[in-house]
């Protein structure tokens, strides 16, 4: 598994019709056959700042993302709105398939 997590931080006047400006991206991104999962969040310290959390099936998977279509529009869109380039993490977990359950908690 290919997980990874990108802090977005946009132009305060963009910050409001961020989740607008990506949603085809986001709705591309989650049909391709490789992803896992790709989430949204706006930060609760920062209103300006997003944080995408995406997993894909394997590099493969991965390499087939960045050079879609979808990719390379949204990447391109984006700029208009970002104020800096964003800061990504990407690890590869071997072994992995996606989420797996929290040992520590249980509800009640």
């Amino acid at each position: 598994m290919i997980f990874i997590t990108v802090k977005f931080a946009v132009r305060p006047e963009r910050a409001d019709e961020w989740l607008d400006l990506v949603d085809d991206f986001t709705q591309a991104t989650r049909r391709e056959p490789g992803n896992l999962f790709f989430e949204w969040s706006r930060s609760v310290d920062n209103a300006n700042e997003f944080v995408l959390v995406e997993a894909f099936r394997d590099g493969d998977a991965g390499k087939e993302h960045v050079e879609s279509a979808h990719f390379t529009k949204a990447m391109d869109e984006m700029s208009y709105a970002v104020a800096a380039k964003p800061q990504i993490v990407s690890i590869e977990i071997p072994g992995m398939d996606g989420w797996g359950e929290m040992g520590e908690i249980t509800p009640r």
